[in-house]
Formats: structure tokens, C-alpha cells, sequence
């Protein structure tokens, strides 16, 4: 009887080493060079402060740990971005990558690495319209809402500032192409006049030739589809210099601490917005981020820490790592019915999902994807005062 007992007991344990998934790898493919660099910071943190909570918490996987791998995309080098999913994959055999950041670099992740080998990908800042009609086999979501939607707010707020007329300037990439198509359409649609919309393209020392032409089309202010530590800043710099623009509306790209340390009292005036929300959940992801050191209100940490936190979710709602297997839970876990889950809150998740019940995560965002699993989106609206970016309120 003894013997049974033990040889039991040894069995026992066999199978629950055989049910320990060990260490999961998550890549985190953010642009930590390049135009948004200033960004990236941040947003790491955020995925990585979800990947903490969870390796915690013991709870994912019957105890397994979580490891954030950090790969850069450069967010406009596409080449330089499929080989460091490729390596995410391939060396360091990742089960899920929290990226790309910037629309064109993810694009070329999705088909040609991503979708090849069956990985799935989250991003928590790609914008792009063009990635909501995408083949992705499934394997692709989105955090942060679509241009499509970006372009609405942005005609909106134009037209409540009383901007009859605007100008447009755009980074001559799949981001800055959509967004501004997205902006001309809905301004026009309000009763708007858009006076020329033209690219510039990043990395040039003098932009006075792009600005020149702006201020000869005109308008009562200068809309900036660009990025904050690229050609973005160099046209606002070149238009203030030569007094062609003293008003401008920066969409997400622009929207940084970096802008007013660039040009401080220089743009007041000015608006701005990116996706943010004012739930609860963003307020105790905000705390959480602060205890951990870093800004919870700096663009797209939050959907950095809510993109991290679906892949983990979905994965214990499949009781699996494998993509293949937990990509169609993804959108289950995400939305309704279910336990609302807000940030700090991932281990009730994760318990609930265990025990064969329903999650809706709510998150640090306010999560809702719809359509080819994407957010359903809020936005944050600032404004420049005194040297300042001071929020005026969320849609």
C-alpha cells in the first residue's frame, strides 16, 4: 500500500512538472532609436510592468515566469524590423511580441514574419487605417484605435477651435499618409477647407523649402502628422523661425514632453491629442507606473502595459502558450461578459480564467477591440499654456 502511495505520489509530481510551462518569452518590438525614441522609454515599461505583475502573481500557466525580451524596430527601418522578428523568434523563441510601434514597420513585421510563423503580435501604437483590412490570419491586434478614428477627433477639434482653414504636413510613411488622408476627409466633411497637404520626409537638417510651400497654401493653422524627434519638430521649428504658422495641431506622433522642451511659451496656443482615457483604470495604472519610476501618462504606455496583458490573458484562457492556440481568445478576453479587470488586477484574471470563468479586461485604456481586433478608441485633447501641455479633456 505504501508502495502505491508513493508510486502515486511520484506521478503526481511527473505531471505537474509536465503541466509547468517553465519561463515564457514576450518580445517587446518598440522604435528605440529613431523618431518616437523618446516614446519607447515608456511604453517598454509599461509591457514590462504588466510581464512583473504576472511572473509574480505564479498564477499564469501553473506557475510559469515571464521574461519582456526587448528588440528595436527603429519604427521606419522595415528591414531592420523583420530581422529583429525574426531573431525574437527564431533566437529567442518568443511566444508572443508586444510591437511594432510605428505603422510601416509593423506592416512588414506581420507579413513577413509574423504571419510565416504563426506568431502572434499586439500592437500598442500602430494607427495606420490600412492595417484594419490587413491579411493577418488572425494573429494581429491593436491597443491603440486606428487613424480612421484619429481623423474625427482631430476635424472635431479643429472646428470647435474655429480653424476654418488648414494647412497639412505628413511623414512621408504609411502612418503620416493615412492620418492626414483621414484629417483632409473629415475637416472637409465638416465644412473645413484643407489648403494643401503635402509629406515631408524625416531626417533633413533644413525644411524651410516644405515650410515655404505650406505658408504660401495658407491657413489658419499648420496640422503636424509627424514625429517629435524627427521632421515633425523640424517643420514647427522652421514655420515659427520664418513666422509662416503660430498655431498648429499635433496629432499623436508630436504629442510628447520632448515638444515642450523643444519650443516651450513658442507654441502656446497650439493643441494637440493622442489616445488616452480618463477611466479608472488609466488613474491606477498612472499610480502604478509612478511607484515603478516611470510617466503612466506618456502616449501609448498604457496600451503598452494592455497589449502585454491580453497575450498573457489569452494565453491562460487557452491554457496554452501557443500562439496558434490562444490567438482566438484574444478578443474573448478583451471584451464582454465578464469580470471587469483593471490594472493590478492581473492575478484575479488570471485565477478566473483558471477556474473556467469570464474575464472583460478593461485595463489601463479602457480596452474594447472590435472589427479585425482593434480598439474601439478614446482620446486625450491637450493644449499648450505657458510653456505647459495641459489636458483639456478625453473623447
Amino acid at each position: 500500500m505504501r508502495k502505491m502511495l508513493l508510486a502515486t505520489a511520484a506521478l503526481a509530481v511527473v505531471s505537474a512538472s509536465a503541466a509547468f510551462a517553465g519561463e515564457i518569452k514576450l518580445g517587446i518590438e518598440l522604435g528605440f532609436t529613431g523618431p518616437i525614441e523618446s516614446l519607447t522609454p515608456n511604453m517598454a515599461a509599461g509591457a514590462e510592468l504588466a510581464i512583473a505583475e504576472v511572473s509574480k502573481s505564479g498564477a499564469l500557466l501553473n506557475g510559469s515566469t515571464v521574461k519582456g525580451v526587448r528588440a528595436d524596430s527603429t519604427c521606419i527601418d522595415s528591414g531592420a524590423a523583420t530581422a529583429a522578428a525574426e531573431r525574437l523568434i527564431t533566437s529567442e523563441k518568443v511566444s508572443g511580441i508586444v510591437g511594432g510601434d510605428c505603422s510601416g514597420v509593423t506592416g512588414a513585421m506581420l507579413q513577413n514574419v509574423a504571419r510565416p510563423n504563426g506568431m502572434v503580435m499586439i500592437s500598442p501604437s500602430a494607427t495606420s487605417p490600412a492595417l484594419s483590412t490587413a491579411k493577418d490570419d488572425g494573429l494581429f491586434f491593436r491597443t491603440a484605435p486606428s487613424d480612421a478614428r484619429q481623423g474625427e477627433v482631430i476635424a472635431d477639434i479643429l472646428k470647435e477651435q474655429g480653424y476654418k482653414s488648414v494647412a497639412i504636413t505628413y511623414t512621408n510613411n504609411d502612418y503620416g499618409k493615412g492620418l492626414a488622408d483621414s484629417i483632409k476627409a473629415n475637416f472637409i466633411k465638416r465644412g473645413g477647407k484643407v489648403t494643401i497637404d503635402a509629406a515631408h520626409e524625416d531626417g533633413k537638417g533644413d525644411y524651410s523649402a516644405e515650410v515655404g510651400a505650406l505658408a504660401a497654401a495658407g491657413g489658419d493653422a499648420l496640422v503636424v502628422a509627424g514625429y517629435v524627434d524627427q521632421g515633425g519638430s523640424g517643420i514647427v521649428r522652421a514655420a515659427l523661425d520664418t513666422g509662416a504658422f503660430d498655431k498648429f495641431h499635433f496629432p499623436d506622433g508630436m504629442v510628447s514632453d520632448k515638444l515642450v522642451e523643444k519650443f516651450g511659451k513658442e507654441i502656446d496656443g497650439s493643441f494637440g491629442d493622442n489616445p488616452g482615457t480618463d477611466s479608472p483604470g488609466a488613474a491606477l495604472f498612472q499610480k502604478m507606473a509612478k511607484a515603478k519610476g516611470f510617466d503612466g501618462t506618456s502616449p501609448f504606455s498604457a496600451e503598452s502595459y494592455d497589449a502585454a496583458a491580453l497575450i498573457m490573458l489569452a494565453m491562460q484562457a487557452a491554457g496554452s502558450s501557443d500562439p496558434a492556440k490562444y490567438k482566438s481568445k484574444v478578443m474573448q478576453v478583451a471584451n464582454a461578459p465578464g469580470t471587469k479587470i483593471m490594472p493590478g488586477e492581473l492575478a484575479k484574471a488570471l485565477k478566473i480564467l483558471k477556474d473556467g470563468g469570464d474575464i472583460d479586461y478593461v485595463g489601463a485604456s479602457a480596452v474594447e477591440l472590435i472589427g479585425p481586433g482593434e480598439s474601439a478608441g478614446n482620446y486625450r485633447e491637450v493644449t499648450f499654456k505657458n510653456g505647459k501641455m495641459v489636458v483639456v479633456k478625453y473623447r
